[in-house]
């Protein structure tokens, strides 16, 4: 269970063993139980509070308590002290970082994420014939991208010398899904691009708060797996950058992105999901619950074939991680990816 806390006042406390969990409403404290063998992570996205004994309780048995900024985007976390995995991982992972030996990898995520998209694109045309040509145009378009990456990856004698060409192929196919994308919602919602935070819009703002939650949740993967968010393959290593989350989250952007896609074309979106503040359009509350209970729903319920099993696509995703880390230090072969979205 991931529990979200999205209202001002909201104080999380032990009683009894247990997490109490104080929401005001409507003049009143509404008092909530969990049991700490039940919680997999606290979100606090608004002002509250939370006792030490809530945090220590929530140590002991692995619960994340995830602090957040208003759109969904982590700022930090408490997290048990303990290594997700041996240590020699993590080494090796700084090796490969910086030479030849990344470059497969960088392939790998980029093409799983344009791939995506272009699956993402077959299953929307089927529902929407006055689209079909222009999302059959758009998968083609992005396989010939894909097939150009493949290209430039195939020589590469490292990221750095092929980063800027990856990041252009990458954008082209961003620029290209998104405004079709936008073509097949209610007009409405329709949007110019891609606006990151603080968001231009409402599409915007939902995709930049589930991105926000996807964050969280590859982070702690990668953590568990034993792996060193900040040492990317791909992303800058500037301070304070988690830069192998912004790389091993790419072929799984479009999971958030179909879920959003669903809540707009669907027509579960109205002006009570969502408010504009100095020219930025943040979730309100009811949208953030919305989008919140979509979201796991598609994560953590629905089953896909990963592999020879039928996971969850959270749990599909954890066990690429762990296989990335036991590739990293040649122990196994990794698990494929992600087969149906």
């Amino acid at each position: 269970m991931q529990v979200h806390l999205n209202t001002f006042g909201t104080y999380v406390h032990v009683k009894d063993g247990m997490f109490e969990i104080r929401v005001p409403t409507e003049g009143r404290f509404v008092t909530h139980h969990l049991a700490a063998k039940k919680v997999v992570s606290l979100h606090l996205t608004v002002a509250g509070a939370i006792s030490t004994d809530a945090l220590r309780l929530a140590l002991r048995h692995r619960v994340e308590v995830i602090v957040t900024e208003r759109d969904g985007f982590p700022l930090g976390r408490f997290w048990s002290a303990r290594p997700g995995s041996t240590t020699r991982i993590r080494k090796r992972q700084l090796e490969v970082s910086i030479g030849a030996e990344a470059v497969p990898f960088v392939a790998r995520w980029l093409t799983a994420k344009l791939n995506g998209q272009a699956l993402h694109l077959e299953k929307l045309r089927k529902h929407r014939k006055a689209h079909r040509e222009a999302l059959d145009a758009g998968r083609g378009r992005i396989g010939e991208l894909v097939a150009s990456l493949a290209t430039v990856c195939a020589t590469a004698p490292s990221v750095g010398s092929v980063a800027d060409t990856l990041r252009g192929l990458e954008g082209t196919a961003g620029r290209l899904y998104f405004g079709l994308l936008s073509q097949i919602l209610p007009e409405a919602y329709r949007f110019s691009g891609r606006s990151f935070r603080p968001a231009a819009d409402a599409f915007n703002a939902f995709l930049n708060y589930g991105y926000g939650i996807l964050y969280n949740r590859v982070e702690k993967a990668l953590l568990l797996a034993g792996l060193n968010p900040f040492v990317g393959f791909m992303h800058r290593d500037d301070y304070n950058q988690k830069s192998l989350v912004f790389d091993f989250i790419e072929p799984y952007r479009v999971l958030t992105d179909r879920v959003v896609v669903r809540l707009f074309a669907g027509k579960k979106i109205n002006a009570t999901h969502y408010e504009l503040q100095s020219s930025a359009v943040h979730l309100a509350k009811p949208g953030k619950e919305l989008l919140v209970t979509a979201l796991n729903d598609f994560l953590d319920v629905e089953k896909v074939r990963h592999g020879r099993r039928n996971r969850s696509r959270m749990n599909a995703l954890q066990v690429d991680a762990h296989a990335f880390a036991q590739e990293l230090i040649g122990e196994n072969r990794p698990a494929p990816k992600i087969i149906e979205l």
